[in-house]
């Protein structure tokens, strides 16, 4: 019975994606609730339904109250079917009818919605550009994904448990009263008029309170990331107080904004609190009043009293279920902020796969400056043959690493064009550009999994022994074998812990090195590859290299200048422009800016602040 109904939504069900994701609240949610539309009519009806029956009873209530007033004798007689009857309903018909209710709500939709929108949503999130995620807290993007999908549900959860149910069973008791006595709705409009009002005034201030209060967490939540990812930054520079100073302040608006929300659900409580009192002593006065003057019975009393106590204990239900209905709307608005963000940077209508017979690229004034009238590329034009090797020199900020990510396509270029054999790569899809290209960054970071999942993470085809044949050309085999993490588990299937902190910075550079080397891309980006490794093991690794490069385009990133003098042509970068180019001995002799590194080396590292 529970895998029917927990299956009768499939929460990964193809969808059609949209890089432009609806921007407002309810086109927003009602785009995630198209798989569910059968689902939320059926749901609907049996909140109806639960409702009448619950308005049913009490009327019937009224109705025995009635009949009990008649001969004791002969009660069974006349009405015994009857009781039986609806004995059996109560017993058996209305628990089955609550039960189906329960079933879609709690079985189908609040499992399958919220894991909906947060399957599509993390689907989304993952396809935005390296640099929107550069502008933003991992923390805050990650909290924002995991609260939205609950807030969801909890709001659909409230449509049908809640409001669906309150408004069908308002309808019920007015038309109970009127069937009654016409004269006894008149408390209840009044009340529910008074009642209409105070809703209003509490929505119209909760969900801008709810968002403020629900942004304040997230902004917690990614100050807290923040200080644990750079937990050694903290260590190293002694800012425990200050790591605590920096979370403080955004706990303390997180306090400041939930008093507020507070305060309006405490006036609430008061206000409702009268509003019930009013509707006891009107509706239960009135009934009284009639049957004093003979025109209501006993049964009718009795019932309408057992509808106002009813509606009494459900008014607060219903004011919370409200009021929560719009605070987590105001949740699903904050995170709307960061799920319904349009991807800028996505594949041309008419993309087709890289296609790489040679590995030329060709830079055609090519500039980018992030939006800003300096740094970057300006107007940079560069070819590189097939199966050359290139060294990147320059100062910090000269324009290496846009260089790099513009060929990665990590930003597209604000002008100019990049092609690879001939094919503008924004007219290529980008999943095949970047498989095309291998990297080794100066940031070896790894995800937190198994080695052995980090290294296919490069070719997941892979079979055992090229991954070791990998790691072993990388010197990495060896320590591999020694690694053990905390819960036992060693060499290939040890953890590497977050961005790989449980390795030393040589060791995960030769994991992503071998990562590298088991991918085996035409194109090979190299940026600092050896900088964390010792002496020894990079004249070692050196070898590795330049065995990876035959065949291969290449573009070596490095300071220390010796990993790429012997490259088949170096490039001195300044201010994104290209100032000189040639071999190590040619630009030696020309006596210029690559000159001026050499000479100015320590320990054969570039001094970035070299003097004009």
């Amino acid at each position: 019975m529970f895998r029917f109904f927990e299956n009768l939504v499939d929460p990964y069900c193809d969808y059609p994606e949209t890089d432009r994701p609806p921007t407002r609240l309810w086109p927003f949610m009602l785009e995630y609730a198209q798989p569910f539309k059968k689902v939320f009519w059926a749901t609907a009806v049996m909140s109806v339904v639960v409702a009448a029956v619950e308005i049913g009873l009490i009327s019937y209530m009224g109705r025995v109250v009635d009949l009990l007033s008649g001969p004791r004798q002969e009660f069974w007689h006349n009405h015994g079917v009857e009781m039986i009857l609806m004995a059996l309903f109560i017993l058996f018909l209305r628990p089955i009818l609550q039960l189906l209710d329960v079933l879609l709500l709690n079985n189908t939709i609040l499992p399958n919605f919220g894991t909906l929108i947060r399957w599509r949503a993390h689907k989304h999130v993952l396809r935005q550009s390296v640099g929107w995620f550069e502008n933003d807290f991992a923390g805050r993007i990650a909290n924002r994904i995991m609260q939205t999908p609950p807030a969801a549900g909890e709001v659909v959860f409230q449509i049908f448990d809640a409001i669906t149910f309150a408004l069908a069973y308002l309808v019920g008791a007015a038309f109970l009263l009127w069937s009654a006595d016409a004269r006894l709705l008149l408390p209840l409009v009044i009340w529910f008029a008074l009642y209409g009002a105070l809703i209003k005034w509490t929505v119209k201030r909760v969900g801008p309170a709810s968002q403020a209060a629900s942004d304040a967490r997230s902004t917690v939540t990614g100050r807290v990331v923040d200080s644990y990812s750079n937990v050694h930054s903290v260590k190293l520079f002694a800012h425990h107080s200050r790591e605590l100073d920096y979370a403080k302040d955004a706990i303390e608006k997180t306090r400041e904004t939930f008093q507020t929300e507070m305060r309006i659900y405490t006036i609430m409580d008061g206000a409702l609190v009268v509003l019930n009192g009013l509707l006891i002593v009107g509706v239960v006065g009135w009934g009284i009043l009639l049957w004093t003057q003979g025109t209501a019975s006993v049964g009718v009393v009795a019932a309408a009293t057992a509808l106002t106590l009813r509606l009494n204990a459900m008014t607060g239900w219903i004011m919370w279920a409200l009021t929560t209905f719009f605070r987590q709307l105001g949740v699903v608005a904050e995170g709307m902020e960061t799920i319904a963000q349009p991807i800028d940077l996505v594949d041309s209508p008419k993309a087709k796969p890289l296609s790489l017979p040679e590995g030329q690229i060709i830079f055609d004034g090519v500039s980018h400056h992030y939006g800003r009238d300096a740094g970057g590329l300006d107007n940079l034009s560069l070819k590189i043959h097939a199966g050359e090797k290139v060294g990147l020199i320059g100062r910090s900020g000269a324009g290496k690493s846009t260089l790099v990510k513009l060929l990665l396509r990590f930003y597209d270029a604000e002008s100019g064009r990049i092609l690879i054999d001939g094919q503008d790569i924004t007219q290529v899809t980008q999943d095949s550009l970047r498989q095309a290209i291998g990297m080794v960054q100066q940031d070896s970071s790894l995800l937190h999994r198994s080695v052995r999942d980090n290294l296919l993470y490069g070719r997941p085809s892979a079979t055992e022994q090229e991954m070791l044949a990998a790691a072993r050309k990388a010197h990495a085999h060896d320590f591999i074998l020694d690694l053990e993490d905390p819960q036992g588990r060693t060499g290939y299937d040890a953890h590497v812990g977050e961005r790989g902190v449980k390795l030393s910075g040589g060791q995960r550079q030769r994991v992503t090195l071998a990562r590298v080397i088991l991918k085996n891309a035409p194109i090979l980006l190299l940026d600092e590859a050896t900088s964390a490794l010792d002496s020894e093991v990079e004249a070692a690794i050196q070898k590795t290299l330049y065995g990876m490069m035959e065949g291969k385009t290449v573009i070596a990133i490095a300071h220390r200048l010796s990993t790429i003098a012997q490259m088949d042509r170096i490039l001195v970068l300044d201010e994104g422009k290209i100032v000189e180019e040639g071999t190590h001995e040619a630009l030696l002799s020309a006596n210029g800016l690559y000159a001026q590194f050499w000479a100015r080396q320590s320990g054969g590292f570039l001094n970035v602040e070299a003097a004009e």
